[in-house]
C-alpha cells in the first residue's frame, strides 16, 4: 500500500470512528473540545505511524488506544485533576489508587450509546440552536466544518467560529454528559432531531468528494433516531423522522450505479429498493400520524417520502398529493429549500412550466446564491420546456457550484444533453 494509499485508508476510517471515539473520550473527561483534541491526537499519531507499520487490523480499536493513553498521559500531568476528583469524590484519595486506572474504566464502561449521549450534550439549551446542530455534526457526523457551512448556506468562518464558541461554552458550563429525561428530554428534542436530520441528508447526498452517497452516515443517523424513538415514544415528530430515514435508506443501493454514479430517483430500478425498510418506514409513518393532531414538518416530508415509495413506477407517482403536502408543509416551515422542492413537484403535476415559475421567484433568493441544485432544477425544467441552451448555461453553472466529483460529472453530462434536437 502506498502513502498515498494509507491517506486515503485513514481519512475513511477517520470518518467512521470519529464520532465514536470523540463520545466515549467525552464520557471520561466530559469536556467536548478536549475530547476533539485527544481523538485529533491520535489521528496525527495514525498519520505518523500507518503510512510506515501498515493498518492495523482494527484501526479503530487502535486510535482508542492511542487516544486513551494520551488521555491518562494529560492526567497526569495534573490538567485532568481537579475535574475528575470532583467526580471521583474523596473516596479516591483515600484508597491511593491511581488515577489512570480509574479512566481506563472509565472510557471502557459502556453505559447506553455514547454517541447519543454525546448528542444530547452537544444539544444543550445553554447554547443556541445553530450552535448544536453545527457542533453535534461536527463531532458526531464527521464532517468538516465546510460541508457544514454548505448544509447551512453560511461562510466557512461563520461556522469554524460558532464551533469553538459552542465548545467553550460547555466547558464553562460544565455541562454533563448525559441523556437526559422527562421535560429536559423534550426541551432538547427538536435541535437533536434536526442533527439527525441534517446528518442523514449528508449521508444520503454527499456535498463534497468522490462519493454520491456516504450510506455509513444514513445507518448511524437512522440508528440514533431509532433509540431516540424508544427514549421518546410518545413524540410524533421523533416517528416522523424515523419513518422518513427508513423510507430513504431503502433508496440508497438504487442511487449509485456500478461505477458509482448518480442515478436520479426516476430512474432508479425500483426492484433494489430495500421493501423491508419500507414497510419499517411506513409503520413509523403510521404511528407518528395516529400520535399527531397535525402532521410536523418530518411527518410531512416522510408522508412525501411514503407516495414516492408506494408507487410501482415513477409514472404511478400521486404528485397531486405531493405538491398538496409540500404545500402544507412550505405553510409550516416556509424556506427556499422547500420552495425548490415544492416546484419539482408541481413541475411533475402540472408541468414544467408550473415549476419554473416557482424557481424563477427563488433565483434572487441570497441563501441560495451558490446553491447547486437551484440552476440545476432550473436547467431540468428549462431543457423540458425545449429551451436547450438556456438548460445547458444553467447545468454548467451547478456543475461549477457543486463540489461533489459525482455530481459534477452528471450535471455536465446533462449540459452536454441539452441540445437542439
Amino acid at each position: 500500500m502506498t502513502a498515498s494509499d494509507t491517506h486515503r485508508t485513514i481519512d475513511a476510517v477517520w470518518r467512521i470512528e470519529s464520532a465514536k471515539l470523540i463520545a466515549g473520550l467525552t464520557r471520561m473527561t466530559g469536556d467536548v473540545g478536549l475530547a476533539e483534541d485527544l481523538a485529533q491526537d491520535a489521528l496525527v499519531a495514525a498519520l505518523e505511524r500507518w503510512p510506515e507499520s501498515g493498518v492495523p487490523d482494527n484501526p479503530g480499536a487502535w486510535l482508542m488506544t492511542t487516544a486513551k493513553r494520551r488521555a491518562i498521559d494529560e492526567f497526569r500531568r495534573g490538567k485532568l485533576l481537579d475535574r475528575k476528583h470532583q467526580e471521583l469524590g474523596p473516596e479516591l484519595l483515600t484508597r491511593q489508587e491511581h488515577p489512570e486506572a480509574d479512566l481506563a474504566a472509565a472510557l471502557d464502561d459502556h453505559i447506553g450509546d455514547d454517541r447519543l449521549g454525546l448528542i444530547f450534550t452537544t444539544c444543550h439549551p445553554v447554547l443556541s440552536t445553530e450552535a448544536r446542530v453545527a457542533l453535534t455534526l461536527r463531532l458526531l457526523g464527521g464532517l468538516t466544518t465546510d460541508e457544514i457551512a454548505r448544509a447551512f448556506l453560511v461562510p466557512e468562518a461563520t461556522l469554524a467560529q460558532r464551533i469553538v464558541r459552542a465548545k467553550r461554552t460547555l466547558r464553562e458550563a460544565h455541562v454533563p454528559f448525559e441523556v437526559p429525561r422527562g421535560a429536559e428530554l423534550a426541551a432538547r428534542l427538536s435541535s437533536v432531531l434536526e442533527v439527525l436530520y441534517l446528518i442523514f441528508n449528508e449521508g444520503y447526498s454527499a456535498t463534497a468528494g468522490e462519493d454520491w452517497v456516504r450510506p455509513g452516515l444514513c445507518e448511524d443517523a437512522l440508528r440514533l433516531a431509532r433509540i431516540l424513538a424508544e427514549l421518546e415514544p410518545g413524540d410524533p415528530e421523533v416517528h416522523g423522522l424515523v419513518a422518513l430515514m427508513e423510507i430513504q435508506a431503502s433508496r440508497l443501493k438504487a442511487r449509485v450505479g456500478p461505477a458509482g454514479q448518480p442515478i436520479l430517483l426516476l430512474d432508479q430500478d425500483r426492484a433494489r429498493w430495500d421493501r423491508l425498510l419500507i414497510r419499517r418506514g411506513l409503520a413509523a409513518l403510521e404511528r407518528a400520524e395516529q400520535l399527531a393532531g397535525a402532521l410536523g414538518p418530518y411527518t410531512l416530508q416522510a408522508a412525501i417520502a411514503a407516495c414516492h415509495a408506494r408507487a410501482r413506477t415513477g409514472e404511478d407517482t400521486d404528485w397531486t398529493r405531493i405538491t398538496a403536502l409540500y404545500d402544507a408543509l412550505a405553510q409550516l416551515t416556509p424556506s427556499p429549500i422547500v420552495e425548490l422542492n415544492r416546484a419539482v413537484a408541481y413541475a411533475m403535476a402540472f408541468g414544467p412550466a408550473a415549476g419554473l415559475e416557482i424557481v424563477d421567484a427563488l433565483t434572487s433568493e441570497p441563501a441560495l446564491a451558490s446553491y447547486h441544485l437551484l440552476p440545476s432544477v432550473r436547467g431540468d425544467f428549462l431543457a423540458k420546456l425545449g429551451r436547450f441552451a438556456e438548460a445547458r448555461a444553467e447545468f454548467e453553472r451547478a456543475a461549477a457550484l457543486t463540489r461533489n466529483t459525482r455530481e459534477r460529472a452528471l450535471l455536465l453530462e446533462r449540459a452536454q444533453r441539452s441540445q437542439e434536437p
